[in-house]
């Protein structure tokens, strides 16, 4: 157990000073050996301040071997301090320091730093790697030019790369070879890469709308390259659509990108040499789902969007992550917007966030998007800073417009290209740009937590004595509809008192057909008339209650029901005065792709937290809801893309987020009710659907084809629960068998591995295993299907795949895959009264905390809202964090999310 003096401290955001030396330029060279790499880094060094200070360069796990400054050898052991560190005294204004050092690239397990991965050497730096290579001042205000050498064994790593342009490449007379990079554009040392090893590569070229033809390269490893052609696509899609719809153009003579097996997240945006987890470049049919290339898409755009939006312009410190991660998120989904439906995309980002960040936002880890102290880094590349972060980004967008906001982003990139710059200096850019008053909204980025809003309507005027929930009267010509907002933000672990937000609020006034109505706001203006859908408003919520009065064109037969939060204009939790009836109306009607939904997700939650408060959930299935779905189902002339997601009920984690106490049995009964019953009601509408949607083949990757997919799929999904209908059974069983693509067949297996019957779960688990022995990424899918299966058996299936050859524990994919899957998707099982599931992710940390304490601190996340559980489960989730917390060697990583999540529970 740690002594409270041994807690690491907290760094504070107040605490931010300059640094005192920056590094104008740095040489670096790399002799490169598995078990003994020398890199020897010459370092020239201005002091920026007048008073003279000594200079702390970082390292961590550094031999250091030789150290010369000026050219005059010093003693490397009276340099180095106990944390590690290179500390040297009275330095002259300006110095040229050589270092060097002896690393261990395969002892490297945690995968920062210089390591291997499947014999492949590669780099992860972000963010705080780069001290794992050799000395320097690993921060994020430091920009330097980089000049690079690279010597390997010619045989073993035949590709030598690092950022920028290669000026040079040799043989040598030992069997081994150079190559030289230079990067002309000063960059943060988290930028840096370097990559050495037997590659495939793939190669195209992209000319830019100035007439540079730019060389595109991707790497893979042996006998992948066949399967590099998605992410190559859209490598190129993305340096259009930057050009068209930011007007950025790439900047070198060459782009390449890695892909590598063992990588702690997604991918790093590198300057020009992009490092990518080979699981968002590897696709085809037959080995990747129609989700996958989706993602491998956004993945590659927003890697590749950081060119500016994070490398031009770094962030001053990590307390600005947000600054090129949010920015960066926002245009990664208007990037796969504008090339698929832009209603599901929406859609699913804001699944993505009720799922991820709400949660987050009510929990023990609560912080804001610009956190104001942190223990360890790391743990801040979290759903608050990315994906709210995105969402601050809309935000301003959708206050500005299109044109006033891509006139703030050219005067952001403009004024600070080439430097560090903060989240105030980007809204400051767009506040000069637009003449928007923006002072306010910065709010955003300094609170924490979910604001709630409260909407309340009635109508007013001649023959109206109206109160709330009016929506059948008439509106008289001289009458009005007033609505009154309202909005409070609940006190977080890490904020105590809140204040109001600058919220911006989209709605339109819809008729009894569901038709948007003419209608003025008096004594206000729309804030962005250009953003603004005909008949739609954009009300700016800064107080604490406003009241809005809309006055009709013409007159109306019954009054306006307002469609609020249009597109999911703002981060909120929205509570209205909408009944079922009227969600039942706006499920079918509401012409907001994104309301429509968002009114059956409401109306089947009220239904589903109802039925989970009954003694017998399956007794309680309201049919009024299960004939609204069925007007859903048959509606033919729906997008079937935005069908797909409309099929789906929301998911055990969102239901339990709506419970004061969490009722982990009750949920899932309610929910397995439910949708037996509408599977039950709607079996024939569902076995036409699956008929009709047969997409042609061969095969097509294209979205029109996917959407298809994707509603087939989501048909066969529910038809699945009627386990004892043999008709339907076979219908799955043939789903399985005859599937030409990853897509269907993965669907089928779901079906069967979480419903099927006995045999046929076994066969269909037994074949997909065969058929994909050797496939690592597509076993992925094997051992999350079966992790997030909701039956009793799955902690046993789990403990046992922990023995799989598929399965392996120093690899993140696969812990994600398994352990992952099991600990956050399968509410169920994980929370099972006997704390079984607690117990084996307590013992799977601890494991992990060795190895790789990033992937230790994520899984140890899972825990993070115990306290909204019964007390039994409360203190079975209380003894295994404590059980982590005390573990003799816990990495700061781990413990700061262990003991955050302690304390809140006090």
């Amino acid at each position: 157990m740690l002594d409270r003096q041994d807690m690491p401290a907290a760094i504070r955001r107040a605490d931010y000073r300059p640094p005192t030396f920056t590094v104008d330029a740095i040489r670096l060279e790399f002799d490169l050996d598995p078990a003994e790499t020398i890199v020897t880094a010459e370092l020239s060094l201005r002091c920026l301040t007048e008073t003279a200070f000594p200079l702390h360069l970082d390292g961590e796990d550094l031999t250091l071997l030789e150290l010369s400054l000026d050219g005059t050898a010093l003693d490397p052991a009276q340099h180095v301090d106990g944390a590690g560190r290179l500390v040297l005294h009275e330095l002259p204004p300006r110095a040229v320091l050589r270092t060097r050092c002896r690393i261990a690239p395969e002892a490297n397990s945690r995968l920062t730093g210089l390591y291997l991965s499947n014999g492949i050497f590669c780099t992860q730096c972000e963010a705080q790697g780069f001290r794992r290579i050799t000395f320097f001042p690993d921060r994020p205000d430091v920009l330097a030019t980089y000049d690079v050498t690279v010597r390997a064994d010619a045989g073993s790593c035949p590709v030598l790369l690092s950022n920028g342009n290669c000026v040079d490449r040799q043989s040598l007379p030992d069997g081994r070879h150079m190559a030289r990079w230079q990067d002309p554009f000063p960059k943060p040392s988290y930028l840096f890469a370097l990559v050495a090893g037997r590659l495939d590569r793939l190669a195209d070229t992209f000319t830019t709308r100035s007439g540079r033809q730019v060389d595109l390269h991707l790497y893979v490893e042996p006998g992948q390259a066949a399967r590099a052609h998605c992410a190559m696509a859209a490598l190129k899609q993305s340096m259009a659509w930057d050009e068209a719809r930011f007007g950025l153009e790439y900047d070198l003579d060459i782009f390449n990108i890695v892909a590598v097996a063992d990588f702690n997240s997604g991918a790093m945006e590198n300057k020009s040499l992009n490092i990518f987890n080979a699981k968002y470049i590897l696709a085809d049919e037959a080995t990747a789902t129609d989700t996958d290339m989706e993602l491998i898409e956004g993945v590659v755009a927003h890697e590749y969007f950081h060119n500016w939006t994070g490398n031009r312009v770094t962030c001053r410190d990590w307390f600005q992550l947000s600054l090129k991660e949010g920015l960066t998120v926002f245009r990664d989904q208007e990037f796969t917007a504008d090339h698929r439906s832009r209603a599901v995309k929406r859609i699913r980002d804001v699944r993505t966030l009720r799922a991820r960040q709400f949660p987050e936002d009510a929990g023990p880890l609560s912080h804001p998007v610009r956190p104001d102290t942190y223990v360890e880094i790391n743990n801040f590349y979290t759903a608050t800073v990315y994906e709210k972060g995105a969402e601050v980004i809309r935000m301003i967008h959708t206050i500005l417009g299109e044109a006033r906001f891509q006139a703030g982003m050219r005067l952001y990139l403009g004024r600070h290209d080439g430097q560090a710059a903060t989240c105030e200096d980007f809204v400051a850019a767009m506040e000069e740009a637009s003449g928007c008053d923006l002072v306010q909204f910065r709010r955003w980025y300094s609170q924490s937590g979910t604001p709630r809003v409260t909407a309340q309507w009635h109508v007013e005027g001649p023959a109206s004595g109206a109160g709330p929930g009016a929506g059948g009267q008439a509106l008289p010509d001289g009458g009005c509809l007033v609505l009154t907002l309202s909005q409070d933000t609940p006190p977080t672990a890490d904020q105590a008192e809140k204040v109001p937000l600058d919220i911006p609020i989209r709605l339109a006034l819809l008729d009894g057909e569901g038709r948007p109505i003419a209608a003025w706001l008096e004594e206000a203006a729309d804030a962005a008339p250009d953003r603004s859908a005909p008949g739609e408003h954009l009300l700016r919520l800064t107080g604490p209650r406003q009241r809005f009065r809309f006055r009709p064109a013409e007159a109306q037969e019954h009054a306006p029901l307002p469609s609020l939060n249009c597109g999911f204009s703002a981060p909120v939790i929205l509570h209205a005065d909408y009944g079922d009836a009227d969600d039942a109306f706006l499920m079918v009607r509401d012409p907001d792709a994104v309301n429509r939904w968002e009114a059956g997700q409401r109306y089947a939650t009220r239904v589903l937290l109802r039925m989970a408060a009954a003694e017998d959930p399956a007794m309680a299935v309201d049919g009024r809801y299960v004939d609204a779905f069925g007007g859903l189902l048959r509606d033919e002339a729906m997008d079937p893309s935005f069908a797909a997601v409309a099929m789906v009920l929301p998911e055990e984690g969102y239901l339990a987020d709506q419970m004061a106490v969490v009722d982990v049995d009750g949920l899932h009964a309610a929910r397995e009710a439910m949708l037996r019953a509408i599977a039950l009601a709607h079996r024939n509408v569902l076995l036409g659907m699956h008929a009709r949607l047969q997409p042609a083949r061969p095969y097509r990757a294209d979205a029109d084809q996917a959407a298809l997919r994707a509603q087939r799929n989501a048909a066969l999904a529910l038809l699945g629960l009627l386990t004892e209908d043999a008709e339907v059974q076979r219908l799955v069983m043939a789903h399985y068998r005859d599937a030409d693509n990853m897509t269907d067949r993965l669907a089928a297996l779901t079906v069967l591995a979480h419903h099927g019957q006995e045999a046929a779960r076994n066969l269909a688990l037994a074949d997909f295993e065969e058929r994909y022995r050797g496939e690592a990424l597509v076993l992925d899918k094997w051992l999350a299907v079966q992790a997030q299966a909701p039956r009793r058996d799955a902690l046993a299936t789990v403990r046992r795949l922990l023995d799989h050859p598929a399965f392996r524990l120093s690899n993140p994919n696969r812990v994600y895959a398994l352990i992952g899957a099991f600990a956050m998707r399968n509410q169920w099982r994980f929370h099972a009264a006997d704390g079984g599931g607690y117990a084996f992710l307590a013992e799977q940390v601890k494991k992990l905390d060795g190895l790789n304490r990033q992937v230790a601190a994520r899984m140890a996340g899972a825990f993070g809202r115990w306290q909204r559980y019964d007390g039994p489960r409360q203190n079975l989730m209380r003894a295994a964090l404590e059980s982590i917390r005390d573990m003799p060697g816990l990495s700061r990583d781990t413990f700061e999310i262990v003991n955050k999540s302690l304390e809140v529970g006090k």
